[in-house]
């Protein structure tokens, strides 16, 4: 174990579930369950930052948390305390519309583009906004729990779409989608857009600028009080894609959305409809994309549930022999799933019906462990 003497005063201190375990069965005291949901760790990952550098970093079994604490100054106490608190906690449900959004599995959140170069299916829905909300009404009986939908590209070098525009797109599909009853997300970092698309029956914001696109995006979110997806990205001000490079993407990423909590909250958001993505592939390299998903757990000690969004992303391709867009599904799936075993709460994709599929017999899998005598 650690000497708490080996950690600087100064230091900022980072938890991260680690050694992740199917049961908690006969393990009391040994092991927490990770935000309320199907995973359990029995260590956390103790890392201590001092200067922007890594000082500490040493694994940490759950039993011996309470003596670290108890041995360590009374603001790192309080922190470790803190980040404990969050990895564990349930996240609260989000009523959205007529229906609710529990986070005690995983939950699918299907991407319909009404746009014509998005990067994966630009210009596959447009023109007929009724047959796009068939589409989206699709989604939501192969299993999507939300169907995020957006007029603009946010792909590399797309360009920026008059905010006019972009409610000419959206608008008539979620008014066509409404009735139907399936949860909506409108994507989108325009404070029009958002109020456009909330007045037609969206119920939630999923901003790639974590609403620092637009003076007015904070306001609209608060004064609706709908959830809001934050997503990170180098530079939201100037687009989703500046890369800045990083010293350490994961405690700089965990930092910024941090960071950008405190403000929206500060804003008059309410913390309990607050999610949080960490944005892969945007303004990434491959090594950060995956150093970004082999930490994820690291961003539960934010507190609020977590949307991963790595279907059919650019890395897939570079990993897999530069498989094109339409020929990474398994790479899709592969990312969904691990982003499940470290406690996602929504994974964004695509290919909704396979990945609920996918997650089905995960949580068979689950299923059988606990339900296993010891």
């Amino acid at each position: 174990m650690i000497d708490p003497a080996e950690i600087p005063a100064g230091a900022r201190l980072y938890l991260r579930p680690e050694q992740l375990v199917d049961s908690p069965v006969g393990r009391d005291g040994e092991v927490a369950r990770i935000a309320g949901g199907l995973v359990w760790c029995a260590a956390y990952e103790l890392i201590a930052v001092e200067d922007g550098r890594r000082v500490v970093q040493a694994s940490l079994p759950v039993s011996r948390l309470p003596g670290m604490i108890a041995n360590l100054p009374p603001a790192q106490a309080e922190r470790l305390r803190e980040l404990a608190h969050r990895i564990s906690a349930p996240r609260a449900p989000m009523t959205l519309g007529e229906r609710v959004l529990r986070f005690e599995q995983p939950q699918v959140m299907g991407i319909l583009n009404v746009t014509p170069d998005s990067f994966s299916d630009g210009g596959k829905h447009q023109g007929d906004p009724g047959a796009i909300a068939r589409a989206g009404f699709d989604l939501g009986v192969a299993g999507a729990a939300v169907v995020d939908i957006g007029g603009e590209s946010t792909r590399p070098g797309a360009a920026t779409v008059w905010e006019g525009d972009e409610i000419a797109r959206v608008v008539p599909v979620i008014a066509a989608m409404t009735p139907g009853g399936t949860p909506i997300s409108i994507d989108t970092r325009k404070a029009a857009v958002m109020e456009a698309a909330l007045a037609a029956g969206a119920h939630m914001v999923n901003d790639v600028a974590a609403l620092l696109w637009d003076d007015r995006a904070a306001g609209v979110v608060a004064r609706a009080g709908c959830p809001v997806v934050l997503m990170h990205s180098p530079d939201p001000a100037k687009g989703p894609h500046g890369d800045e490079g990083y010293r350490d993407v994961l405690i700089e990423v965990f930092d910024w959305l941090e960071a950008r909590i405190e403000a929206v909250v500060a804003a008059g958001i309410d913390r309990a409809k607050i999610l949080i993505d960490p944005g892969i592939g945007f303004g990434k390299s491959l090594a950060d994309n995956l150093a970004l998903l082999n930490g994820l757990g690291l961003l539960h000690g934010l507190g609020v549930p977590i949307v991963l969004g790595a279907s059919r992303k650019r890395m897939i391709g570079a990993l897999s022999h530069e498989a094109p867009v339409d020929e990474r599904l398994g790479g899709s799936l592969a990312l969904a799933l691990h982003g499940a075993q470290q406690g996602a709460q929504i994974l964004r994709v695509h290919d909704v019906a396979e990945t609920a599929q996918a997650l089905r017999v995960w949580r068979g899998l689950r299923d059988a462990a606990l339900s296993a005598v010891r």
